[in-house]
């Protein structure tokens, strides 16, 4: 009877898996935790980030205003700062290129038409850019059309691939190393054309833009002569809007 009564043997393999299992349980646990901590102090990093990234533009804009104002008073002119930052965009197709302005283009990874890229301005970049004119139409732009072309057509390079930027964390795995880990931060460089800027810059896959609405004027004229090609300098701006 008491033979019978006993209860059945749990198998010691059996134990063991569920010792483990819950151990496993417990470390997954702790690990969620932990990382749900870590996301929170890093959106805090990030709001704040942005929040000083907007109050520098702001004294920025301020001061040009100040400036500009302060030299009108006294029947003086105010001359800004010459630009650092270029957007290129390709208006032209392949046929009859020079090997010139086509290698400058493919230097700018300008392969189609209306591709664009962000370019920082030096001697060498505004030579190149001289050579690749009639087939290119480029200017400065604000940051609106800055952050406008990075949220609305900005995709990332990761391992070779086009990735679009629906995360902070693809920007990070490729650029965390610089500092830069969101979105805002990746503006800021390139606006900025801050140390990093050339890591943000190949970073960003070249933009595919719409032709404009109401289509272009003339592509075989200067910008200057009613035409299309060349530097429009803040013009440029209203051209982004249509391509967007």
């Amino acid at each position: 009877m008491a033979d019978s009564e006993k209860l059945p043997q749990v198998l010691e393999s059996l134990l063991k898996k569920r010792k483990n299992n819950q151990e496993l349980r417990a470390k997954r646990a702790k690990a969620a935790l932990e990382n749900k901590k870590r996301q929170k102090q890093k959106r805090r990093l990030i709001f704040k980030r942005a929040e000083k990234y907007v109050k520098e533009y702001r004294i920025k804009e301020r001061d040009e205003i100040r400036l500009s104002r302060e030299a009108k008073k006294h029947n003086n002119f105010y001359v800004p700062a010459e630009p650092k930052l270029a957007f290129v965009m390709r208006i032209r197709g392949i046929n009859g290129v020079h090997p010139k302005p086509r290698k400058v283009m493919q230097l700018f990874r300008l392969r189609q038409i209306n591709n664009g890229v962000f370019v920082k301005l030096n001697k060498a970049t505004i030579n190149m850019l001289r050579i690749a004119e009639p087939y290119i139409s480029w200017g400065y732009p604000n940051l609106k059309s800055v952050r406008e072309l990075i949220y609305k057509r900005g995709y990332g390079k990761l391992d070779g691939r086009r990735v679009p930027l629906t995360d902070n964390a693809i920007i990070e795995k490729k650029l965390g190393q610089y500092g830069i880990i969101c979105m805002e931060d990746l503006i800021h460089e390139i606006f900025t054309v801050g140390p990093n800027f050339k890591k943000a810059s190949n970073f960003l896959w070249y933009f595919k833009l719409n032709t404009p609405n109401g289509g272009w004027r003339k592509k075989n004229n200067h910008y200057i002569d009613g035409g299309d090609f060349g530097c429009r300098e803040d013009k440029i701006n209203a051209l982004l809007k249509r391509m967007i």
